[in-house]
């Protein structure tokens, strides 16, 4: 009965805890390689365009296909909660079966600057309900319908009551560690969802722009682009509510009508960053710069719906996230 109360409350709250639509990611992406285009003397623009021909397409279907890339991380399934009495293992909700409700995959996609280093020994931590500063219903009752289930470990490992075990993933084994560079975690970390201490988005970043390094596929190139979400607000104040949903739909709303890939705000957004030396393996310093830029600048939109409001963070982390591509992009072109 609990559970089925919660199902209707999430009804009514529209849940959706995407950042940026997926539509969105995939236009940051498409903006910064027709920025490059535009300005081939101060990007690495005819690097990129040569990694288009060696992978046998155009500059427009590279920008697509990293686009799509960065767009797909959100329909990642490699993270299934597994229910403490059941042991029944998903990898969303009930109530996230529709279409537009992520995954729980998406509690891998935060950087929390409210706090400081987590237990894993990040600078910044993820998603973590035990150490929310900010939060609204959808945490809530998150954490109530979420109480006590385990994170997948695969066969043998946890189970619900009576040894039951419908394991479908080993998301400790393969995604936790996947993204646990430089890190330290056990397993009694994400025995109990109140208390998990989900990897930051960063590391999420790193291992893939690792692995980009090692065969220069242009899909694993553009998962890295996922790591846009730290542009967003509420990714780094950290939380799943306060108007979470309502701002992802304006933005892919406005995005257009209001221009906010705005070249100019771009151009000046390039020089806000700091960019990587050409033989840095580690990419995730500037990725908390982005983190660290919508922080500071983007609180306002957790409170406010107002247009304008909205539109002045937009005009903001919008051109930045566009310029964190760039330079990502630019470093991925002199890396390999």
């Amino acid at each position: 009965m609990k559970k089925i109360i919660l199902c209707a409350l999430l009804g009514t709250l529209a849940l959706n805890v995407h950042a940026f639509s997926q539509e969105t990611h995939k236009r940051i992406v498409v903006d910064a390689v027709n920025y490059m285009a535009q300005n081939p003397s101060s990007t690495q623009y005819q690097k990129l365009s040569q990694y288009a021909q060696a992978n046998n397409m155009s500059v427009a279907s590279l920008a697509q296909l990293l686009g799509q890339a960065a767009f797909d991380v959100d329909d990642f399934e490699d993270t299934f909660f597994c229910g403490a009495i059941t042991g029944d293992c998903v990898q969303a909700p009930l109530w996230g079966a529709a279409q537009s409700i992520v995954k729980y995959t998406s509690y891998w996609h935060f950087q929390n600057h409210t706090q400081g280093a987590d237990v894993h020994g990040n600078d910044f931590g993820g998603y973590n309900w035990e150490k929310l500063t900010v939060w609204g219903s959808v945490d809530s009752i998150a954490s109530t319908w979420l109480k006590g289930d385990y994170l997948d470990d695969g066969r043998g490992g946890e189970t619900g009551w009576f040894r039951a075990d419908d394991t479908e993933y080993n998301s400790y084994g393969i995604t936790e560690a996947n993204y646990r560079i430089d890190s330290h975690s056990t397993y009694s970390m994400y025995d109990d969802f109140e208390e998990m201490p989900f990897q930051p988005i960063d590391n999420l970043g790193q291992y893939w722009y690792q692995k980009y390094l090692q065969s220069g596929n242009p899909q694993i190139l553009g998962f890295v682009f996922h790591t846009t979400d730290l542009l967003q607000p509420h990714h780094t104040w950290t939380t799943s509510d306060l108007n979470h949903a309502s701002w992802e739909s304006w933005v892919k709303d406005y995005y257009d009508a209001e221009n906010l890939n705005n070249t100019q705000l771009v151009r000046e957004a390039l020089n806000s960053f700091s960019p990587l030396s050409d033989n840095a393996q580690d990419i995730r310093p500037l990725l908390t710069q982005g983190g660290a830029f919508s922080y500071a600048q983007g609180g306002i939109v957790l409170n406010s719906k107002d247009h304008y409001d909205r539109l002045n963070t937009a005009k903001l982390v919008i051109p930045h996230s566009i310029a964190m591509v760039v330079h990502l992009l630019n470093h991925a072109m002199v890396a390999r």
